[in-house]
């Protein structure tokens, strides 16, 4: 975090982060060039902009009060240390508005899990939580669960606004595995309920052990015919089967339950980002970006698929991603022409065209790009001819974007059908017939905790929704597929372009391949 930075400002950081949490100072910033009046301490330099006073009037030196308030900070957080959390999170209080508004929807309570832990057997298995119980909860540990009761009702004396049998229970519950010291020393340490501060760390102020959550089931099905939950059905990226298990598992517990599905109401919600969304969207998007500048720069014939894929996942890791939001696509050839191709087995040869859809995750959030670039650093003149088909297809839509349009198929509001219509009204195939054809997916789609996540394709687009335009033709008879993609958040008037950064003019992608190719020639003559 700080390798950019000198020894004197690392300090300076040091000092002012410690100062934050310790109890024993207060301090004041002045830009310099005024500097702290206290004197230099076993040869550290002093800091400057800093004042340091404790609150009883008595001077400390900043050396003294970095290592007191440190030595404080570190004695008081090191039992909650965390080892699954995310890069950041949003403030608990935006989990808990989200909540609260599917409170005000339901008349029956909502019962939902996050991921056990045991959905993957492999050894490479890193835990990442559920989507929809991480956008209601922030929490990216195994094994928790949550129910939250119908929002009060105007005039109800009860906690909940329901009967005397469920008032004693709290209007929303997260439920946490009790703490076990013998698995952490394997896996790491993780929340329990009884850690103190547990309430405030995760925005709930009632958190109980994980096998209370029957008890309190079963009281709730008493005075509530029916319980909400995500009912399980069949997914581009799994979540079946654990859907599957809860269902199972409230049907065994309270058999006359009736179950509705909540889904649709959080995924209605999941669609307009949040600004703390909005800005781990950015950072994926930008650290993506990063990724097909390195792209760009190390293409050429020679290599295999697999060794761009890497240098891209290597820049993102290295920028802070925690995860890829897909598996990297590196389609060289032949391949170009698969949409989701993933063996990146091939030797990249010369004349080959290049399709690269590779996207960072920050935050569990995912940005998707797609660049197609030519492998030798020239585009063919065919190449060229498709690939400003689609730049100007994607130009067309792009600009049509605003509230109120949509990605639907067909219809006067329909940005697909602006980009469609143009494909299919320029160039010809090497029969003569129209590229409309090989244009074989959707324009786009909303991105977020899943790369593909929750929108309707016929719903006007409205302000706050992030989204993807990528149009794309893959002709299998020529080894040429092109597709480009960036990422738009659609704002009251327009939309505002995350990825414009990346180049997509051909000319300047040929000129970004040129100047590499140049630097890597007078290296290798030195």
């Amino acid at each position: 975090m700080w390798g950019h930075l000198s020894n004197q400002n690392r300090l300076t950081h040091f000092v002012r982060l410690s100062l934050r949490v310790c109890p024993l100072a207060s301090f004041s910033y002045n830009a310099p060039p005024f500097t702290c009046e206290v004197e230099q301490v076993s040869g550290l330099p002093e800091i400057p902009g800093v004042s340091c006073v404790s609150r009883r009037g008595i001077k400390f030196r900043p050396a003294a009060v970095a290592v007191l308030c440190a030595l404080s900070f570190f004695w008081i957080s090191a039992p909650f240390a965390q080892a699954q959390q995310r890069r950041e999170r949003e403030p608990n209080s935006v989990y808990a508005a989200r909540r609260a508004k599917l409170a005000a929807q339901i008349d029956s309570p909502i019962l939902v899990w996050g991921f056990t832990g045991r959905e993957e057997s492999s050894q490479a298995y890193i835990f990442a939580q559920e989507d929809n119980f991480f956008y209601l909860t922030g929490h990216n540990e195994e094994g928790a669960g949550m129910i939250i009761l119908p929002a009060p009702k105007s005039g109800s004396t009860s906690p909940n606004g329901s009967t005397s049998a469920t008032s004693e229970i709290p209007q929303e519950i997260l439920f946490l595995p009790p703490k076990n010291p013998a698995k952490e020393k394997w896996n790491g340490l993780r929340m329990s309920p009884t850690d103190p501060g547990i309430q405030a760390r995760t925005g709930f102020a009632s958190v109980l052990p994980y096998p209370e959550m029957r008890a309190t089931l079963e009281k709730l099905a008493k005075p509530y015919p029916s319980i909400y939950t995500i009912l399980p059905y069949e997914k581009e990226n799994g979540g079946y089967p654990h859907e599957k298990e809860v269902v199972d598992w409230i049907h065994t517990t309270v058999p006359q339950t009736r179950l509705k599905d909540i889904r649709s109401s959080i995924e209605a919600l999941r669609q307009i980002k949040s600004p703390g969304e909005i800005a781990f969207l950015t950072q994926a998007v930008e650290l993506s970006l990063d990724a097909h500048f390195a792209a760009m720069r190390m293409m050429r014939p020679g290599l295999h698929e697999y060794q761009i894929a890497a240098k891209m996942v290597e820049v993102h890791a290295m920028g802070g991603s925690e995860a890829e939001g897909y598996a990297p696509i590196v389609g060289a050839g032949p391949n170009s022409t698969a949409l989701h191709y993933d063996k990146l087995a091939r030797l990249i040869e010369d004349g080959d065209i290049v399709v690269l859809d590779v996207g960072a995750q920050y935050s569990g959030y995912s940005a998707d790009i797609t660049r197609t670039l030519p492998a030798n650093g020239k585009y063919s003149p065919r190449q060229r001819e498709i690939y400003e088909i689609v730049l100007g297809a994607q130009n067309a839509a792009i600009a049509a974007l605003k509230p109120g349009m949509d990605y639907c198929q067909k219809g006067s509001k329909s940005v697909y059908k602006i980009a469609y219509d143009y494909i299919n009204s320029h160039g010809k195939d090497l029969h003569g017939k129209s590229l409309g054809q090989y244009f074989i997916h959707g324009l786009g789609h909303h991105i977020g905790l899943d790369v593909h996540d929750p929108g309707e394709y016929c719903k006007p687009l409205e302000p706050g929704m992030v989204v993807t335009v990528e149009p794309g033709v893959y002709i299998p008879e020529e080894n040429l597929g092109v597709r480009i993609e960036d990422d738009l958040l659609i704002t009251e008037t327009g939309y505002k372009f995350l990825s414009e950064r990346l180049p997509r003019n051909p000319t300047e992608i040929e000129q970004i391949m040129a100047d590499a190719a140049a630097q890597r020639a007078k290296e290798a003559k030195q």
